[in-house]
Parts: C-alpha cells; sequence; structure tokens
C-alpha cells in the first residue's frame, strides 16, 4: 500500500511539474509579442490600378496609423462594393498638377501619386462635396507623429478624378484597394517582414 502512496505522489509532482512547463512554455511576454508581429511588405513598390464603375463624389479623406502601415482612406459617397471605384497609385519623383501640369512641392523622401475615380464635386449638380485645395494641406488631415507619411497636397479634381500627392519617408511597400465605398491606400513602415 506504501509503494502505491509513494508512487501516486511522484505522479502527481511529476504532472505539475510537467502542466507548470508547458503553461510557462506557452506563456508570451509583452515584449516577446511585440518582437514577433509580422508584418505584410510583399506588396510591392510598383502601380497599382483599378478600373471605376462611375464616378461618384469624394466625401472625405482620413489617415490612421498601424502597427505596421500607415494608412489613408478616401470615402466616397454612396459607392458600394458592388460599384468599382477606380484608382491609379504610384510613385513619381515630381508632383504634376493634373489638367494645368504645374508642378506641387511634397516633402518626403518619395512621392505617392494618388488618383481617385471619384471628384471633389457632385457630378449632378456641381456642388462642392470634398473642400480641397490646388497645392495645399488635405483639410482636416494631421499626420504629425505618423512612421511612414510626411505630407499631403490636393492636387486637382480634374476629368471625373481627385488627384493627390502623399509624401513618403522613402519608396516602400504600399497596397490599394476597395472595401465598401471606401479606397483605401496602405504603405508599409518598411521592407522588412517582421517588426
Amino acid at each position: 500500500m506504501r509503494r502505491w502512496g509513494t508512487a501516486l505522489a511522484a505522479m502527481t509532482l511529476a504532472g505539475g511539474a510537467l502542466a507548470a512547463t508547458a503553461g510557462t512554455a506557452g506563456a508570451v511576454t509583452p515584449t516577446a509579442a511585440k518582437a514577433a508581429t509580422t508584418c505584410e511588405t510583399g506588396w510591392g513598390s510598383g502601380e497599382k490600378t483599378a478600373q471605376p464603375a462611375g464616378h461618384a463624389p469624394l466625401g472625405n479623406i482620413r489617415t490612421g496609423r498601424h502597427a505596421c502601415y500607415d494608412r489613408i482612406v478616401f470615402d466616397v459617397k454612396g459607392a458600394t462594393a458592388a460599384d468599382p471605384v477606380g484608382y491609379r497609385v504610384g510613385y513619381v519623383n515630381t508632383l504634376y498638377q493634373d489638367g494645368s501640369g504645374e508642378e506641387i512641392p511634397v516633402r518626403g523622401g518619395a512621392i505617392l501619386d494618388i488618383h481617385v475615380s471619384a471628384p471633389s464635386y457632385d457630378p449632378g449638380s456641381g456642388a462642392e462635396s470634398y473642400p480641397g485645395r490646388a497645392r495645399k494641406p488635405l483639410p482636416g488631415v494631421d499626420i504629425s507623429g505618423y512612421q511612414t507619411f510626411r505630407d499631403t497636397r490636393f492636387g486637382a479634381s480634374f476629368e471625373g478624378e481627385t488627384q493627390v500627392g502623399l509624401g513618403v519617408r522613402a519608396r516602400l511597400p504600399f497596397r490599394a484597394f476597395q472595401t465598401g465605398g471606401h479606397v483605401v491606400v496602405d504603405v508599409a513602415h518598411s521592407w522588412n517582414a517582421v517588426r
């Protein structure tokens, strides 16, 4: 009987030690979690495009900071996932205003020239739908403290498209896509896949 008691006690201690080891092996400290964040950066830096189905008016432009990238969002009034909003996004050496061809200075190590198939006015009435002014920073957008974004400039609203110059830290990978009534451009913080 004593042998069984000793054996049972030994198994209980061994099981507890095994459980404690398993518990600590699965635990992740906040520092380790931050170091293990994997960032998708396989987007490349080549031009991204999508064809439009129409020209709904631009309602707003806003930005946000994320763990792996900075984001700019174009809110298109009345657009849905069923109504493709066209866009063309690519790096340029110099930003030239659509229509006039005038140079628009943009701060940063690289410039993204963003065209969204949504004019800053209502095509039916001609009423302004977004208050952007040529060569000026985007109204209501504050990018101070962003890791990648350095400057924003409204280019023009010309022939059914709105043009924006986005100054970024360097020529970094980016992606562009539509989700619902929003055209989104994300610019990665770096070329590395792990942050």
